[in-house]
């Protein structure tokens, strides 16, 4: 019998939210998780959109994919980052191994996947596509029937952080619908082998919302008009999967799935300003101080002075500005280790405001990766378990700060996010599996084709129970 799998990936889907919290209001994941396996399944590190998915489909750390975040430097100089794009995933995806073994593929949205490549099958573009007016679709031709059928293409809800709480509602729902109606609509006029797709809802919900909902959170409100927002999203995800099922049920050939996702989320507490600390540390100097906030430049910082630097973000990429190297390089590179050690040392001692031990996890990339590839950190730094974000900006004065600097943001990432996988091939288990990881869904699609992977990956098949 023909095989057939479809992978239904949900950005940031909380297995506290999807699991626990609201488990019973949630009748279709229930069902797909008594009739089917489930867990936890932990990130990649860093539990970032890109390069979650792009480690799930490779099976490859980030590090080997040369990919720690949205952009990364595209050298050693100062000023050269770079928005990640698909020319940056080079190792083998699943449909990839896919098409070599004659097997058709249809991808929606998994990023890094703009500009859209060529494969044995159909692809649209991910989040990262500039706008509807590029070339998101392979083949070509898939693109004016999407959009003659469907309107204008939406690859995510543009500008999410903001304070128009009813129109991001409205712009989250608008999308959900539309990639769920294509989706529908390609399952059955299409012909597959392999499908998956990524509904950025969720996500974008939990980032505008999460405050509202979470009585812990500093935002929050009781009685405030977007209490059940998150919720209300999470139940429309699932009516959603019940309407996919009921499609997949009377196609001829049988199909297994999987739902799926990158990471999780938790309230966002606060912020780290990494490079007020710098500063203060004496590891960082600038040309002038501003005279309020403003986001920080290379041309601000006087690197005749600078031992370290950082991107912002969910977490902190430290750099050393290492001489030979860097252009302005200030660190020789018998000090290298040293400076990292004396670093790592301050970042695990760091005390919050009112003096009580500050939870922080200080990692070294090749420690981490199997190999390191492109220009890589010289130090990953995660403040409080990722509840507090690393703020990019300067001119605070201090080192804690309330909010993001990017614009509203309730929710930052967490380190776990949902495994589901059911169908005709998964033998049923009461209990969730254990020690799951993202690598694990690359390399059971393989598995689950008789696929053999000619490079090692990272990760190990799922035993769901099939042949």
């Amino acid at each position: 019998m023909r095989k057939r799998l479809l992978i239904i990936g949900l950005d940031a889907m909380s297995p506290d939210l999807a699991f626990d919290r609201w488990a019973s209001e949630l009748p279709t994941l229930h069902r797909l998780r008594t009739h089917g396996i489930w867990g936890l399944l932990e990130s990649t590190l860093p539990p970032i959109t890109v390069p979650a998915w792009a480690t799930m489909v490779t099976s490859q750390d980030p590090g080997t994919l040369g990919i720690y975040g949205f952009r990364n430097r595209k050298d050693h100089t100062y000023h050269r980052m770079e928005l990640v794009s698909s020319h940056w995933l080079r190792e083998k995806t699943v449909w990839d191994y896919l098409g070599l073994s004659g097997k058709t593929s249809i991808v929606i949205g998994v990023p890094p996947s703009y500009p859209p490549r060529s494969i044995h099958g159909a692809m649209i573009s991910c989040l990262l596509t500039p706008s509807a007016e590029r070339d998101y679709t392979f083949p070509k031709s898939l693109k004016p029937l999407i959009e003659k059928k469907f309107g204008t293409y939406l690859f995510d809800v543009p500008n999410f952080q903001t304070h128009k709480k009813s129109w991001l509602l409205d712009q989250i729902y608008r999308l959900g619908e539309q990639r769920f109606e294509i989706v529908k609509w390609l399952i059955q006029t299409q012909d597959w082998d392999f499908f998956m797709f990524v509904d950025m809802g969720i996500d974008r919900m939990q980032h505008g919302f999460w405050g509202f909902m979470d009585p812990e959170h500093p935002q929050y409100e009781p009685g405030n008009p977007y209490e059940n927002a998150v919720r209300s999203y999470y139940r429309f995800v699932d009516q959603k999967l019940e309407e996919l099922l009921d499609l997949l049920e009377n196609l001829e050939d049988p199909v297994d799935l999987m739902i799926v996702s990158d990471h999780g989320a938790q309230r966002m507490k606060g912020g780290f300003a990494i490079y007020e600390w710098l500063i203060q540390e004496g590891y960082l100097r600038l040309h002038t101080h501003p005279q309020g906030i403003t986001r920080l430049t290379p041309e601000m910082i006087d690197w005749q002075h600078t031992i370290a630097w950082s991107e912002g973000g969910y977490y902190a990429r430290i750099f050393l500005n290492v001489k030979g190297r860097e252009p302005q390089g200030t660190v020789d590179p018998r000090d290298y280790e040293k400076i990292r050690d004396e670093l790592t040392a301050k970042f695990l001692d760091l005390t919050d405001e009112e003096g009580r031990p500050f939870p922080t996890d200080v990692y070294r990339p090749e420690e981490i990766y199997h190999a390191v590839r492109n220009v890589a950190p010289d130090l990953m730094v995660f403040f409080g378990d990722l509840a507090w974000r690393a703020i990019g900006s300067v001119g605070y004065g201090q080192v804690w700060v309330p909010e993001n600097d990017t614009g509203p943001d309730d929710a930052n990432h967490a380190r776990h996010g949902v495994f589901v996988m059911y169908g005709p091939s998964v033998r049923p288990r009461p209990e969730p599996l254990k020690d799951l990881i993202i690598y694990d869904i690359g390399a059971t699609v393989l598995a689950y084709f008789g696929i053999e992977p000619t490079n090692p990956l990272r990760g190990k098949p799922i035993p769901y129970g099939g042949g």
